[in-house]
C-alpha cells in the first residue's frame, strides 16, 4: 500500500462525526468483564457478544473502524461471513491489535514494557490478508514514586516506533497508544508532565524509525488527576490541559488524534471530548476510540437475557456511538 493509501485510510479513521469503537480485549479480558455480569466465558459467547456489537443497526454513522482481536478477526457472523468482511462490507475499517501485553521491564519496578515485535511483520502480513487494514499496539506508564523512568519511557516509545514502521511496511495504519493510567494519586500537572514527556519521546521515536506521520494515528489518554488523589477536575480544566500539552508534543502534520476512555465514567469522557472540540479549531480531528465507555451498559443489557436482548443491547451501543460522534464535533449536549 502506497503512503497515500495509508493517508487515505488515516483520515478515513478520523472522519467528521466518527470514531473508533475497540473490541480488542483479550480472552482473560473479556473474562473478567464476562464475570463481573455472570457470563460463561465460552467462544460462543465471546463470538455472539462482538457480533451484537459490530452488527448494531447504522453503526457506520458514528462509527469510522473497530480494533478486533486475533480471535474476532477469524470468526464470523451466524451468517457466516467473516467479521473483517462484514465490516468492510458496511463501511467501517477493520482493525487488529498486534501487541503481546504489558510485562515487567526487568531492573524498573514497578514500570512495563509491551512486547510483541518478534514474529511481528508475519503477523501483520496474515492480519493484512484477513482483511486488517490498521492495527493498534498499546504502551502503559505509569506514574508512581520516582516513575516513570526515562528508560521506561524510552522503551516504549522504541517499541511503538519500530511497531508502527512494521505496519506502514505491510500497508496498515498504525495506532499507536502510549497510555498514561489514571491510577495513583498523582495531580493533574504531574499527568500533564508526563503525559508530555512521553509524547515527545514518541514521535522522536517515529521520526527517527523512518514512521510516515501522515499514514499514522495517535490513540491518546486525557490528562486527569490520578483516581485516588482526591481532586476532582472539571470538564473544561481537563479539556483545556489536554489540548495545551497535545498542541506542546504532537506534529500538526498528524491526521488525526483518538482518545481512549482510560477508566473514565461513559459521560466523562464523552463530555471531555465535546469540550475539547468546543474550544476548536483544534490542528487535527480530535475523536475517540472508546472500549468499555461504548459497551458496558450493552454487555450489562444482554447478560440479562443473551437470546432476546440483543436489540435492546444494541440500542444502547448506536446511543453511545451517535454521543461520541456528535461529541467528535463539538456538538453534544449532556443527556441528549
Amino acid at each position: 500500500m502506497s503512503i497515500e493509501q495509508l493517508a487515505e485510510t488515516a483520515l478515513a479513521m478520523v472522519a467528521p462525526g466518527k470514531g473508533i469503537i475497540a473490541i480488542d480485549e483479550s480472552t482473560a479480558t473479556i473474562a473478567k468483564r464476562f464475570e463481573g455480569v455472570g457470563i460463561a466465558n465460552n467462544e460462543e459467547n465471546r463470538r455472539a457478544y462482538r457480533e451484537l456489537l459490530l452488527t448494531t443497526p447504522d453503526l457506520a454513522q458514528h462509527i469510522s473502524g473497530a480494533i478486533l482481536f486475533d480471535e474476532t478477526i477469524r470468526q464470523s457472523t451466524k451468517a457466516g461471513v467473516p467479521f473483517a468482511k462484514y465490516l468492510a462490507g458496511q463501511g467501517i475499517i477493520p482493525g487488529i491489535k498486534v501487541d503481546k501485553g504489558t510485562h515487567a521491564l526487568a531492573g524498573f519496578p514497578g514500570e512495563l514494557v509491551t512486547e510483541g515485535l518478534d514474529g511481528l511483520r508475519a503477523r501483520l502480513e496474515e492480519y493484512y490478508k484477513l482483511g486488517a487494514r490498521f492495527a493498534k499496539w498499546r504502551a502503559v506508564i505509569n506514574i508512581g514514586e520516582d516513575i516513570p523512568s526515562g528508560t521506561c519511557i524510552e522503551a516504549n516509545a522504541h517499541a511503538l516506533a519500530r511497531y508502527a514502521a512494521l505496519c506502514q511496511e505491510q500497508g496498515l495504519v498504525p495506532m499507536v497508544e502510549p497510555e498514561v493510567l489514571m491510577d495513583g494519586d498523582h495531580d493533574i500537572e504531574t499527568c500533564y508532565e508526563v503525559t508530555e514527556v512521553t509524547l515527545r519521546a514518541l514521535f522522536d521515536a517515529l521520526y527517527n524509525q523512518n514512521v510516515t506521520l501522515e499514514g499514522t494515528i495517535l490513540k491518546a489518554s486525557m490528562v486527569l488527576p490520578g483516581k485516588d488523589s482526591g481532586e476532582t477536575a472539571e470538564v473544561e480544566e481537563v479539556a483545556e490541559a489536554t489540548l495545551m500539552c497535545l498542541k506542546s508534543s504532537v506534529p500538526a502534520i498528524l491526521p488525526g488524534i483518538v482518545f481512549l476512555s482510560g477508566g473514565q465514567s461513559d459521560e466523562a469522557a464523552t463530555a471531555h471530548l465535546d469540550a475539547m472540540n468546543r474550544m476548536g479549531p483544534n490542528p487535527w480531528p480530535l475523536s475517540f476510540s472508546y472500549g468499555r465507555a461504548m459497551q458496558s451498559a450493552a454487555l450489562k443489557l444482554w447478560s440479562q437475557d443473551l437470546a432476546n436482548n440483543v436489540g435492546k443491547a444494541q440500542d444502547t451501543v448506536f446511543a453511545r456511538a451517535r454521543a461520541n460522534g456528535l461529541a467528535a464535533q463539538g456538538k453534544w449536549t449532556r443527556g441528549a
